[in-house]
């Protein structure tokens, strides 16, 4: 099945839709958190609730792009589910545990549930962002009881890919405007192996059926495949000190940060424009 969307990620960052001279795609999870719901709990077992508090941050920040992480919908999901990481350590193979995460069909039927109410709901382009294959395949291999991270290679990301592109078709009805890979690494020295987001064929195979930008979020910046623009991060201080200065990039990915004052935030968002 192949979907069309109004926009993709690649034509919000051609012509952002805000009127800035560059497209910002906001992560305001920590921020919207601790200045909306002031210590409450995040709403992830009500969608429809969860997507009214993600609304109301969007509407304090003017967004190009809605940003869905499904890693943190996941995080939640799957915590304390003994089950689940019962059957995920069943297999000591690389990719098995990853595999038997995205077939879960509990899990997922509550993740199409959440996104399909976010995606109908949300004002601006939908863009999703999941862990690279990589990263994903780094964060379960534990579950096969391996400890040692250097065993894996970029073959092992390249077939992971291919467990990943078969759960993005359940996505395929969702008007998606882009998939972000999160390629970051989480923890500092522990030696990731480079792949490169050309590496992942099936995930862009996916993508191009259903026409949405493919890109990559790596250490240093935010690639889309097949486009020029690349993507910088506005670094945390720039929320909390008047003389931060913007790096160069034609778009930016910001995460503000909890600790961010909301009159700061308003006056920084001025320089965006």
């Amino acid at each position: 099945m192949t979907t069309s969307t109004a926009a993709t990620l690649a034509n919000v960052v051609a012509s952002p839709p805000s009127g800035r001279a560059k497209a910002v795609v906001f992560d305001h999870h920590e921020y919207a958190a601790s200045v909306i719901l002031r210590g409450h709990t995040v709403p992830w077992d009500n969608a429809t609730a969860y997507a009214a508090f993600f609304s109301q941050a969007q509407g304090l920040l003017g967004p190009d792009i809605a940003l869905l992480d499904l890693k943190r919908l996941y995080d939640h999901l799957t915590a304390g589910n003994t089950g689940l990481e019962t059957a995920m350590a069943a297999r000591s193979r690389t990719g098995y545990a990853l595999r038997t995460l995205l077939a879960d069909n509990d899990t997922n039927k509550a993740v199409l549930e959440f996104a399909t109410v976010f995606a109908q709901t949300a004002r601006q382009p939908v863009v999703l962002r999941i862990p690279s294959p990589m990263e994903w395949l780094i964060a379960t291999h534990r579950f096969g009881g391996a400890d040692n991270l250097s065993e894996l290679v970029a073959d092992d990301a390249e077939n992971a890919s291919m467990y990943v592109s078969d759960w993005l078709r359940a996505f395929a009805a969702l008007p998606v405007a882009g998939l972000l890979l999160d390629n970051r690494a989480p923890d500092e020295g522990l030696g990731r192996v480079p792949v490169a987001l050309e590496a992942y064929s099936p995930i862009a195979n996916v993508t191009r059926n259903y026409r949405w930008t493919l890109g990559q979020l790596d250490d240093e910046q935010v690639r889309l495949q097949a486009d020029t623009a690349v993507g910088g991060y506005i670094p945390p201080e720039f929320w909390l000190d008047p003389d931060v200065e913007l790096p160069s990039a034609d778009f930016y990915l910001a995460e503000i940060p909890r600790s961010a004052r909301p009159e700061d935030v308003l006056l920084r968002l001025d320089a965006l424009r």
